[in-house]
């Protein structure tokens, strides 16, 4: 059974940094290209970034990218996402889940708010 274990996200203020950790189980993270995807109060949910199998390639959603950094730790089986220069427009739960058109039931996400 594929599960998500998000964690990582708090209340932070504008211009600031949170790292979030997805601990995965259920499937080898290294035969996955992976994603993080996000959902505020209304929207949808969208995607943020996403890594391949290997972890050499990465790809941000326009809004985030050169704030944003994407990374896996193979050996815990665990994808990060670094936020940094953090504005109130990334405040949303926060998703990981594997990329792609079949995707693994959601885990229950970690809460980001930037605020003042």
């Amino acid at each position: 059974q594929v599960q998500f274990e998000e964690s990582g996200g708090g209340l932070v203020q504008p211009g600031g940094s949170l790292r979030l950790s997805c601990v995965t189980s259920g499937l080898v993270l290294s035969n996955y290209a992976m994603a993080w995807h996000r959902q505020a109060p209304g929207k949808e949910r969208e995607l943020v970034a996403s890594i391949s199998t290997s972890g050499r390639t990465v790809w941000f959603t326009e809004s985030v990218r050169g704030r944003f950094a994407l990374s896996k730790e193979f050996a815990k089986s665990t994808l990060y996402l670094q936020m940094a220069r953090l504005k109130p427009e990334d405040s949303a739960v926060y998703y990981c889940n594997v990329h792609g058109s079949e995707l693994y039931p959601w885990g229950q996400g970690t809460q980001v708010t930037v605020s003042s």
